[in-house]
C-alpha cells in the first residue's frame, strides 16, 4: 500500500484534512488538478468555531496576523440589526476576515511543515475499490499514474469527480437564482461601498476610493441560469450591474477573475461509500453567503481526520468511521437550511419579503434570538450524538446525555498544570484525545491510564467555579464524557468513563 489515504482536492478542506491525517500517523497524499492554487477569494471569513479549531492546533496567530476581526456580521443583509458575537460563550467572540487564498496559503505552509506531500496537476480519473483498498488512476503531466491507498477522500468541489465515480447521489434543487462575481477594474473614483437590495436583485460593490481593482457581485432572481462552466464576459457583468443597480458602472480590463454561481442546493446522500469519503463542497453545495460552505468544509475535515487515522493506526472502535456521516450530514443539512433562509429573506419581493425583513430585524434585537442565530452561523450550536451507534437524529440514551456538555465543543478552561498556566485548547495541540482530571483524588486519571497510547491524561487545578470535575475530549475538541464532582445519584465521578473511553478510543488492550 503506497498511501493510507489519498485526498483529492488541494484547497483549504483537503489541505486541513491532510494535516490532520498526517499529524495522527497516517501516510497521506494530497492531489489537485490545478498546477497552481486558484487564488480566488470566494470566501473571506472564518467563523468562531473555525477560529477555535485553529487555536486548538496552534495556528491561530498565523491567521490573525495582518487580518481583521469582526464582532458582528449581517444576517441576510440585515445590517441594521446584525449578529452579535458578544452574546456567544467562547474565548473567541469574533469572526476572522481572511481571504480564502490566504487561508489556503497558510494551510499549505502547515502541510509542508508536517511533511504532507501535495502533488499538483494530478487529477483523479478512475477509482476501483475492493475489500483491502482503492486503486486510484491519476491524470498527470507525465501521463497516467495508478496509486494504491487504503482510502480516498473527495475534497474536489461541487462537481466532484470522486463523488461521480463512486456513484453517490447528490439530491437537492437546481438553480433558481443567477449570480456573477468579478474582481475587475474601474476608473471611477469614490464608488460607494454598498450591499444593496433592489427590486431587481442584489448588488455588492467594494472598490478603493481612488478606483482600481475591486469586487462586484450581482444577484438576479429572474434571469436564465447558464451552465456554471460558461465563461463570464465583462459586458455580461456590466449589464447585470446596470439592471440591478440602475446605472452603468465603468468596468474594464484588467480583469483579475470572474465567475458565476447560483443557489443550486444539494447534499450527498451519504458522506461515505465503502473506502471513499466526501468532505467540503463535494458533500454539500449552496448559495455562497457568509463563508458558510468553507467553514462547514473545514469542520468536516476536523471531524473525519482523527477518525480515519484511528482506523488506519488500528485502535478505532467498531462503527467509528460511520459516525462521520452521522454527525456531519446533520451539520451540513442544518447549514443548507440557514443559507436557504437567508436567501429567501434577500428576495426583492417588496410586497411580502420586505415586511418579513422588518419583522426579522425586530427579532434580531432580542438577545435570545440573536444568540441563537449567531451561534448557528458560527457553528457553535452543534451537539454531536453518542457515536458508534447514535443515529443522525442525535438521539442518545439518558445516561449518555446526563451531562450538559456531552457532545458540545469543550470549554476552553483556564488551568494550572504543574505550576504552569495553560488552557484546554493548548492541551489539545497534539491532536490526541484528552482526559482532563480536575478532581482532588485523581480517580478519572487512574481510570484512563490504560489508554495512554491514544489520549493525553492531564491532572490540573485552577478551573473556574462551576467547571466540570473531569472531561474526556475527542481529538476534534468535542466532549465525549463529562462529570461533576458527584453525580446526581451519588455515583463516583469516574463512573461511565470506561464506557466512553471504549466507545470513542477502542478497547484498552487493542494491540
Amino acid at each position: 500500500m503506497e498511501y493510507d489515504v489519498v485526498v483529492a482536492g488541494g484547497g483549504p478542506v483537503g489541505l486541513l484534512l491532510g494535516c490532520e491525517l498526517q499529524r495522527a500517523g497516517a501516510r497521506v497524499l494530497v492531489v489537485d488538478r490545478l498546477t497552481e492554487p486558484a487564488g480566488h477569494d470566494r470566501a473571506g471569513v472564518l467563523h468562531t468555531r473555525t477560529v477555535e479549531y485553529l487555536d486548538m492546533r496552534g495556528l491561530l496567530s498565523r491567521f490573525k496576523e495582518g487580518n481583521d476581526t469582526v464582532t458582528g456580521l449581517p444576517f441576510a443583509g440585515l445590517f441594521g440589526r446584525g449578529l452579535n458575537h458578544a452574546l456567544l460563550t467562547t474565548r473567541h467572540p469574533y469572526s476572522l476576515l481572511v481571504p480564502q487564498s490566504r487561508t489556503e496559503e497558510l494551510l499549505a505552509q502547515h502541510a509542508a511543515e508536517l511533511g504532507v506531500p501535495v502533488h499538483r496537476g494530478h487529477e483523479v480519473s478512475a477509482l476501483r475499490q475492493d475489500d483491502d483498498g482503492v486503486d486510484i488512476s491519476l491524470a498527470t503531466p507525465e501521463g497516467e499514474r495508478v496509486v494504491r491507498a487504503g482510502y480516498v477522500v473527495g475534497c474536489d468541489g461541487g462537481r466532484s469527480t470522486v463523488r461521480r465515480l463512486t456513484g453517490i447521489g447528490f439530491p437537492g434543487h437546481s438553480a433558481r437564482v443567477s449570480a456573477l462575481i468579478g474582481y475587475v477594474t474601474t476608473r471611477e473614483k469614490n464608488v460607494p461601498r454598498r450591499w444593496q437590495r433592489t427590486p431587481h436583485g442584489i448588488v455588492i460593490l467594494a472598490f478603493p476610493p481612488e478606483g482600481g481593482i475591486g469586487r462586484v457581485v450581482v444577484v438576479e432572481y429572474d434571469r436564465p441560469h447558464p451552465s456554471p462552466d460558461q465563461p463570464v464576459t465583462l459586458e455580461e457583468l456590466r449589464a447585470g450591474v446596470h439592471r440591478v443597480y440602475g446605472r452603468e458602472l465603468d468596468l474594464h480590463e484588467p480583469v483579475v477573475w470572474m465567475s458565476r454561481f447560483s443557489d443550486a442546493t444539494r447534499q450527498a446522500e451519504s458522506y461515505r461509500r465503502g473506502r471513499v469519503f466526501l468532505a467540503g463542497d463535494a458533500a454539500h453545495i449552496h448559495f455562497p453567503i457568509g463563508g458558510q460552505g468553507l467553514n462547514t468544509g473545514l469542520h468536516d475535515a476536523m471531524n473525519l481526520g482523527w477518525k480515519l487515522a484511528a482506523h488506519i493506526v488500528g485502535w478505532a472502535p467498531p462503527g467509528l468511521l460511520d459516525t462521520y456521516h452521522e454527525e456531519r450530514h446533520r451539520a451540513g443539512r442544518r447549514m443548507l437550511h440557514l443559507t436557504r433562509a437567508q436567501l429567501a429573506l434577500m428576495h426583492p419581493d417588496e410586497q411580502h419579503v420586505t415586511a418579513l425583513r422588518e419583522i426579522f430585524e425586530e427579532l434580531l434585537a432580542l438577545d435570545d434570538t440573536n444568540r441563537l442565530l449567531t451561534a448557528a452561523l458560527n457553528g457553535l450550536d452543534l451537539r454531536y450524538g453518542p457515536g458508534t451507534g447514535g443515529g443522525e437524529d442525535g438521539e442518545t440514551d439518558s445516561r449518555e446525555t446526563s451531562h450538559p456538555l456531552l457532545g458540545l465543543f469543550a470549554p476552553d478552561l483556564g488551568l494550572e498544570v504543574g505550576g504552569v498556566s495553560t488552557r484546554t485548547a493548548e492541551l489539545l495541540r497534539s491532536g490526541r484525545g484528552l482526559l482532563l482530571d480536575l478532581t482532588a483524588h485523581g480517580g478519572p486519571a487512574r481510570t484512563a491510564a490504560p489508554w495512554a497510547d491514544r489520549i493525553d491524561t492531564v491532572t490540573a487545578r485552577g478551573a473556574a467555579a462551576g467547571s466540570p470535575a473531569a472531561l474526556l475530549v475527542r481529538p476534534d475538541g468535542h466532549v465525549a464524557w463529562a462529570v461533576d464532582e458527584r453525580t446526581a445519584d451519588d455515583r463516583p465521578p469516574e463512573d461511565g468513563l470506561i464506557d466512553a473511553l471504549t466507545r470513542w478510543f477502542g478497547p484498552k488492550d487493542w494491540r
